[in-house]
């Protein structure tokens, strides 16, 4: 039987839930997804070697998942701020920062220039779309704006790249 002073609260909890497992993640796949465009595309607009995008494809995922787990743990005990453990934050972070610069590094393993491009073009789309519902669905924001945000976010990054990728192979 619980204490009379303690009520279930779940409002709170979903906003613990909210703030200490989905916003970490969230922030992780949204840096994955976004941060590890430039490299990729750029080499492999400069290089027209597929293999070559991929390994930078998956060493900057795995540098930018180590990296976000370590600045997500380090930036807050989550005793003032009730954001929860900061190991477990930092895993969270971490993790989704991986898996968000991954999966559109992996249709870099196709060898041939052209269709590897594309399907990663189709697999960063899927992702703009998955993560502008994640922040719908969990932060009750506009589909829309949320999907308009990070398309807008993603193809600066994009453009850039791919300006500098054009460059180098010029």
């Amino acid at each position: 039987m619980r204490h009379p002073s303690f009520h279930h609260h779940p409002e709170l909890d979903r906003q613990s839930f909210l703030l200490q497992r989905v916003q970490p993640g969230l922030s992780g796949l949204m840096d994955g997804s976004l941060s590890t465009l430039a490299p990729i595309f750029a080499v492999v607009l400069a290089t027209h070697q597929p293999l070559t995008a991929f390994y930078t494809g998956l060493a900057t995922a795995l540098g930018a998942g180590v990296s976000m787990a370590f600045s997500e743990g380090l930036s807050d005990t989550g005793d003032l701020t009730g954001r929860g453990n900061p190991a477990l934050r930092g895993a969270i972070t971490g993790g989704g920062t991986f898996l968000g610069g991954v999966f559109h590094t992996l249709p870099f393993l196709i060898p041939n220039y052209h269709a590897a491009i594309v399907v990663a073009t189709v697999i960063v789309t899927v992702e703009l779309v998955f993560l502008a519902w994640l922040r719908y669905k969990f932060f009750r924001t506009s589909f829309l704006r949320s999907f308009v945000s990070v398309t807008v976010g993603g193809a600066i990054i994009v453009s850039l790249s791919a300006a500098l990728g054009v460059a180098a192979a010029g």
